[in-house]
């Protein structure tokens, strides 16, 4: 019996991040267990743009190597994030006449839809990009919300509200060439903070609405939740080594004294307290006005009730709790990974998240059932190499 195995190989500023899982069967169940990982620090890469991609080929094979040793699986296909503040979104609506005779609606149907919508984003929002994932925000029939199946019903006009998850696209060739170039097959991309959402989130959390928030080394991620589907995604050029910067020159003390100072570990450097809650506020407070703006610009603005879920390796920052809902007047909490069964995974794995969602992505991904009302966008690289770039519908199906 073939083994079913999936990889994630997350690209972050700082660290290439590799996640190899299998599923496996215990007892009536399936569940993905992992077989090992794999980190390596990141060059080539600056805010989450390719620059050198040699470089980032060389740290993407460290990375490879180490959790093929650890598996004991050698890795010839994987599913990739893309980050970074080339990364954006935007909400469009298409609308078709349903065109069988006896009205039923079909996945053509769909896919014109979906087409339509996207025909109609402007031209200043699509110039040099592209769509990367594909998600259904809402659907309707003969002006009715279908919130099941809607293959197979019957109506005369479909109207399909849909979120394009879009990324420069010389960005996303040099990444997919980056990839490549460590000998290994690029079988779908998906956006770093959505990727994350399959591990952090809960079902209740995205139904009732919520606010992700990963806090990588250099960038600021975030994706909003509402009836089960993301709603915006946005990308902002401050991070976690923004604030360690800033307490380094505050403090005038070296970066690595100043990481141990931020995530509040024991140092050598005595300095008033007061000092350090305003450096790291300052910075904090900048962080917390691009998310505001944001939530307030999609209308969201202290109304989503399952609150703000923290993720990333900036999450470990002491008191960052407490901060953001003193800032977003919104409920907060540190995420935890849920992937199967394992309890292995610990807060300190956080940043990880998003290779461990690209893995948990992979499981689903080949399971053509669960790809509902999606296209996919056909992406041709320099080199004569296709792929297909599609999120799919079951992404409110996730785990845990």
């Amino acid at each position: 019996m073939a083994r079913h195995i999936s990889v994630g190989i997350d690209i972050g500023s700082h660290h290439v991040k590799v996640v190899i899982a299998e599923e496996v069967k215990d007892g009536e169940r399936i569940v993905p267990k992992i077989l090992g990982t794999g980190s390596a620090e990141t060059r080539g890469l600056r805010k989450g743009f390719i620059v050198d991609v040699g470089e980032v080929s060389r740290s993407v094979r460290s990375a490879l190597d180490k959790a093929e040793k650890a598996s004991g699986v050698e890795v010839k296909r994987a599913f990739v994030s893309v980050g970074g503040v080339g990364l954006g979104s935007t909400l469009a609506t298409g609308s078709v006449a349903v065109s069988r005779a006896d009205l039923e609606v079909t996945n053509l149907d769909i896919e014109n839809a979906h087409e339509a919508a996207e025909a109609v984003i402007p031209q200043a929002l699509s110039l040099n990009r592209k769509v990367i994932n594909t998600i259904p925000v809402e659907v309707k029939l003969d002006g009715k919300t279908v919130l099941s199946r809607l293959e197979g019903m019957r109506g005369s006009k479909l109207d399909v509200r849909v979120l394009f998850v879009t990324c420069l696209e010389h960005h996303l060739e040099d990444l997919i060439r980056a990839v490549e170039g460590a000998g290994v097959e690029v079988v779908d991309v998906v956006a770093a903070p959505v990727a994350a959402s399959f591990v952090i989130l809960s079902k209740k959390q995205k139904r009732a609405g919520c606010l992700l928030i990963n806090i990588g080394a250099e960038t600021t991620s975030l994706v909003v939740f509402e009836n089960s589907n993301p709603l915006s995604l946005e990308v902002f050029e401050i991070g976690g080594s923004d604030v360690t910067n800033d307490i380094a020159l505050g403090l005038k003390t070296t970066l690595e004294e100043a990481e141990s100072i931020k995530l509040g570990s024991l140092t050598r450097t005595d300095y008033p307290k007061k000092k350090l809650d305003d450096i790291i506020g300052n910075r904090l407070s900048d962080m917390m006005e691009f998310i505001s703006g944001h939530l307030k610009k999609i209308g969201r603005h202290q109304l989503l009730p399952a609150g703000v879920i923290l993720t990333g390796g900036g999450s470990a920052l002491y008191g960052l709790k407490e901060f953001v809902e003193g800032e977003l007047k919104l409920p907060a909490r540190i995420g935890s990974i849920h992937f199967g069964d394992d309890e292995k995974i610990s807060n300190k794995d956080l940043p990880w998240s998003t290779a461990y969602g690209l893995a948990i992505f992979g499981f689903n991904a080949d399971n053509e059932q669960n790809s509902v009302g999606q296209h996919g966008v056909e992406r041709v690289v320099k080199g004569g190499h296709k792929g297909f770039l599609t999120l799919s519908r079951w992404i409110s199906k996730f785990l845990p």
